[in-house]
């Protein structure tokens, strides 16, 4: 990809042995590195086709999809053992659905936090695809562009480890993002490296293929990912049991208030 910057910086090179996940497969390469791309035009398709009102589907994902998924983020019961959130709505008393919200699921009158929840169990990471859930994730998108090997990635610009001579480039939504590029197994792998031994991964806020065959957005304040595509991948990722998955429409909300089958405190 000749395109890539050779200004990429040590905080995007991949650890050797990042991370503990149950498809090592994906980290077939151990020491490529993340390059920026200052080529931003390869994300300005996406800018004009994020629509819709607060909480959107397409306000994250692009529009002219042929279906979306969400996947909702893993959570542990109080046992450690990793259940979804089907699980968690029959043990306090709720409906799951695909527009469902945690603090609604739970019983706390307040989306942020959770005290005094109906569950005891751990809450779903914001903003963040756990690993092994994202290795999944990526597995099944592999088998639906033709282009694996030349993936883009947005990273929100407001993590605090990034580093000042990495600004932002891009504006989509109410986010600035800087833009890397490499292959889609990449995804797994960025993160901060403080230490040679360290590794904190990230999951990327909004990543695609250079085909454009589907889009996958964590916006930082939800505790799920939406995924845009065929028709063909929504029914794979729903099929997958290892993805909490569910079908969603353009114009559903994801937002704190859209949960209307289950009432909060």
């Amino acid at each position: 990809m000749d395109r890539l910057s050779a200004s990429s910086v040590t905080v995007f090179r991949l650890a050797t042995q990042p991370l503990m996940v149950s498809h090592p497969e994906v980290m077939e390469t151990a020491d490529l590195k993340l390059a920026r791309d200052d080529d931003v035009a390869a994300a300005s398709w996406i800018k004009p086709r994020l629509i819709g009102t607060f909480g959107a589907v397409t306000r994250h994902v692009p529009e002219g999809y042929a279906a979306y998924v969400r996947v909702c983020h893993p959570v542990e019961d109080a046992a450690g053992q990793q259940v979804t959130w089907s699980t968690v709505a029959a043990a306090t008393g709720r409906q799951a659905h695909p527009t469902m919200q945690w603090h609604a699921l739970v019983g706390s009158a307040d989306h942020f936090n959770m005290a005094g929840s109906l569950w005891s169990g751990n809450n779903p990471d914001r903003g963040e695809l756990a690993p092994p859930t994202l290795a999944t994730l990526c597995e099944n998108l592999a088998q639906h562009t033709s282009t694996p090997g030349s993936c883009y990635f947005c990273l929100w610009d407001g993590y605090g480890w990034l580093p000042d001579t990495a600004p932002a480039q891009l504006h989509h939504g109410d986010r600035d993002y800087i833009l890397l590029a490499g292959p889609l197994h990449a995804a797994l792998q960025l993160g901060d490296h403080p230490r040679s031994d360290w590794f904190i991964p990230q999951s990327p806020n909004l990543f695609w293929p250079a085909d454009r065959a589907w889009c996958v957005a964590t916006e930082i304040d939800f505790d799920s990912t939406l995924i845009g595509g065929t028709a063909e991948l929504a029914r794979q990722l729903l099929n997958d049991p290892a993805l909490d998955a569910w079908p969603v429409d353009p114009d559903d909300s994801l937002a704190a208030d859209a949960d209307l089958l289950n009432p909060v405190p």
